[in-house]
Formats: structure tokens, sequence, C-alpha cells
């Protein structure tokens, strides 16, 4: 049998890094990585060592840590996740950020997420700002059932869910702000067939051949959704700023612009009705 150092470092070996290869093992442990430090001369059972096994075969094939593990990290909260939901990234804090700034924590508001995916944009707004009543959309009932479960554990009520294509749900309800992440690759890139992105819901990344399919409906749309002088947020690709700068400024938004995220890249645009 082999000490758990020894396993952790033949799967580091295979894998080419540690991050995934120790995330692995704590999950299969359900300890802390504090635990780790002062047990690496533990001899764990056999079981242990198959179930770790087996996932690092999968990582090996390329099947990303969050599916393998069900949890990923956003905000403030770990989320569940599973293969109908796209694996939440560090980028899209972004646009909770703005959202934030432009919603005061002293009022009752109104805002429309949609395509809430794990629900980790509603969830993470909703967290910071109680006062605010959310609603989030998806099309697919097997991403918002994680949504949901991810609401009841985090002990967040103050989130509507609704099953439908972007705005269809909410009827003839009016939002103080709308914030998506929608697809916005491009249906060709060839990206799409690398990584991660394999194991993603493709129709959660990509729209059409230029990937702004569903940041036209969105943005069209939302304006017979909005109360005045609310704010249309959304994520888009890096090299999209400019397009979709001129898709909300044709659409009549006022106060447009892109803010990009830490690596200096355009990520994160929107506009005021």
């Amino acid at each position: 049998m082999a000490e758990l150092r020894d396993m952790l470092t033949a799967a580091t070996q295979r894998l080419g890094e540690q991050a995934d290869a120790e995330a692995l093992l704590l999950h299969v442990l359900g300890k802390p990585r504090s635990w780790l430090f002062s047990h690496a001369d533990d001899m764990p059972d056999m079981d242990v060592q198959t179930a770790y096994a087996t996932l690092i075969d999968r990582r090996v094939e390329g099947e990303p840590v969050a599916y393998l593990t069900g949890r990923r990290g956003f905000w403030s909260m770990e989320l569940e996740v599973t293969p109908a939901t796209l694996i939440p990234r560090p980028e899209t804090e972004l646009l909770v950020e703005l959202a934030l700034q432009l919603l005061a924590n002293d009022r009752t508001l109104s805002v429309a997420d949609l395509g809430t995916g794990s629900g980790a944009i509603a969830l993470a707004i909703a967290s910071e700002r109680p006062l605010v009543q959310l609603m989030a959309t998806d099309a697919s009932a097997a991403a918002l059932n994680v949504a949901r479960r991810n609401a009841e554990r985090l002990n967040i009520a103050n989130i509507d869910f609704a099953q439908g294509d972007w705005l269809s749900p909410t009827g003839d309800r009016q939002f103080d702000m709308i914030v998506s992440n929608p697809p916005y690759i491009e249906a060709d890139d060839a990206h799409l067939a690398q990584g991660d992105l394999r194991f993603e819901p493709s129709i959660a990344l990509a729209s059409g051949h230029d990937g702004l399919d569903d940041i036209r409906r969105i943005v069209r749309d939302a304006r017979n959704h909005l109360e005045a002088d609310g704010w249309l947020l959304f994520e888009h690709g890096w090299n999209q700023g400019e397009a979709v700068r001129a898709l909300l400024a044709s659409d009549g938004y006022d106060e447009v612009f892109t803010a990009q995220d830490l690596e200096h890249r355009d990520r994160v645009s929107g506009g005021r009705v």
C-alpha cells in the first residue's frame, strides 16, 4: 500500500501539476488541505486508492476537476456543479462586482439573471444584497435543479427560479437590472474541442457564427423588461467589446460601457435605458 505522499507525487507526475492532483485527493479523503500536511505518511485503504486512481484517469482524459468533485468556488461560496451547468470562472466575478456597485444595499430592487446555470451570479448578488429580489432563468431543467440546491444549501431565499429561454419565463415583469453570462463563443471555434470545454454544455458556450446571437437577443428584448434607468450587464468575449457596445448603442441604451478583467481584456459590457 502507498502512503498519501507517494500517491500525490505519482498523480502530480501524471497530470503535470500538483493543484489538480491535490484537489482530487482531498475530495476522495473528504478532508481539508491542512489535514493532508500532518497525515502525509498515512496509508489509506484500498477503496480510497482505487477511487483516487479512477479520478486521476478521468482527469488525464481531460474531464474538469469541478465535474469530478462536483464543486467549484465562486465569490465567497462553494457551489455544486454538474455537467448540466457551466463551471463558474473567476472572470465572471467582475460581472457581480459591477452589479453590486449599481445596486443600492438599502433599497428593495428586482434583478433578473438570465441563463443562471449553477446560480453563481444570482446567488452572489442575493447574498450581498438581501433586499434585492432575484429571478433566475434557465432553459435547462437540470441546471435549474442544481441552482435550486445551491440556494437551499446556502440558505439564500431571495431568488425565484423559472425555466425558459432567456426572458421568456419573466412574463411582463419589469426589473431594475438584468444580468447574464450568455454563450458568446463562435460556433466553429476550435477551442470548443479542447480542454475543459469539451465536457461543458455546448448550448451554454457557443452562439452563432460570430458568438453574438444570444447577446443580440438579450440586448433587444431586455429593454422591454427594464424599469426606467434600469441597467443591462452581461459578460462577453475578450474581442467582442466594440461589437457589443455597438449593439447596445443601436438599441438605444445610454451610458454604454465596457469593463476589463484583471488581465486587461474586455469582459463585461452594459448600458442603461
